[in-house]
């Protein structure tokens, strides 16, 4: 059993890796500053698992909060998931993005080195890569994001890799994601962004339940089968399983280890949007814009180094992805 501090374990990701660690028997402490999520998850969750979860407000700038909170509740492993994720935004806000991820990731960093622990797991993600110089993306493929969200990741893992030369005790997985969609298959929890949707899946789930007139298609003139940009969705609890194998790894394995997060398959956003319409039987109009900045045409992943070490596999489809999106979106409304 493992004693682990989620921090941004309010937001998508953590909310329900939360639940599957609590369901395999960990004990989980959850720090957010609810910039970007609310208390009302923790209750959601609490629902889920039928126990209680530790909460702390807080932010991860704030390296004191950070100490207090590993040595209170005696954590032996981090889930680091706060930070800003916006790729448009970080493009008109650079340096918030550079001082809440990676300041905030060297303030966590500060006080797991005062607390004495030495086991990360770390919320990176593939626009690492930038644009493909081959595709599936490999863990080999160079680091080049186009955009200060990515670079940010890019820091962090950097960091990290220092850290883990400098102190050989030190264990850190960076698990590079592609694009999590779906919600728990209760309907409790899923994405839910206090602003107008940045992700593709909450933009359509909105659009369907008339919260939002029209889903904007950001560039249809992509060199792709039918000209939208094309990602590699993963189902949230299939991204939340890994972050579990990851600490497994974490207790044998010493050093700084990367691993992809998907499943290999590249899916249109018109696909996405189709398959969604047939899966829930309900229309979702659409209009195309002009392409954002930092955007790239394709991405999509070779996991079979997770598949191979990790013992790690994507299972729910996207069909499943569209229901639990849509299933999540009702049970908020009402």
């Amino acid at each position: 059993m493992y004693s682990i501090l989620l921090t941004g374990g309010m937001g998508f990701i953590g909310s329900h890796t939360a639940t599957i660690l609590v369901n395999a028997g960990h004990k989980v402490v959850i720090l957010d500053n609810l910039s970007n999520s609310s208390i009302e998850v923790l209750e959601k969750i609490q629902q889920i698992v039928g126990q209680k979860i530790h909460f702390v407000k807080g932010d991860v700038l704030d390296t004191k909060i950070l100490e207090k909170t590993l040595n209170d509740y005696q954590i032996d492993s981090v889930i680091h998931f706060a930070g800003l994720k916006a790729v448009g935004e970080s493009i008109l806000n650079p340096i918030d993005y550079f001082e809440n991820n990676v300041c905030g990731s060297i303030s966590l960093l500060k006080a797991m080195r005062l607390s004495g622990v030495k086991n990360i797991v770390f919320s990176s993600s593939a626009t690492v890569y930038g644009e493909p110089e081959y595709l599936p993306f490999n863990e080999e493929h160079p680091l080049n994001a186009v955009n200060p969200y990515g670079r940010s990741k890019i820091h962090i893992e950097e960091i990290l890799k220092d850290v883990c030369t400098s102190e050989p005790d030190f264990s850190a997985v960076c698990l590079r994601y592609f694009n999590p969609v779906g919600a728990h298959e209760s309907g409790l929890i899923g994405e839910n962004p206090n602003e107008v949707p940045n992700n593709l899946m909450p933009f359509i789930t909105q659009v369907a339940l008339g919260k939002l007139k029209k889903l904007n298609i950001y560039g249809h003139d992509y060199p792709t089968n039918d000209g939208t940009g094309i990602r590699d969705y993963i189902h949230v609890m299939d991204l939340g399983y890994g972050h579990m194998k990851g600490l497994d790894f974490l207790k044998k394995n010493t050093g700084w280890h990367a691993f992809n997060l998907g499943t290999g398959i590249g899916v249109s956003v018109l696909e996405i949007l189709n398959t969604f319409k047939y899966e829930n039987q309900i229309d979702i109009p659409f209009k195309f814009s002009k392409r954002r900045p930092g955007d790239i045409a394709e991405s999509y992943s070779d996991s079979s180094k997770a598949n191979k070490i990790l013992n790690w596999f994507a299972e729910k489809d996207l069909n499943a992805m569209c229901r639990d999106a849509w299933k999540f979106q009702k049970n908020l409304k009402n």
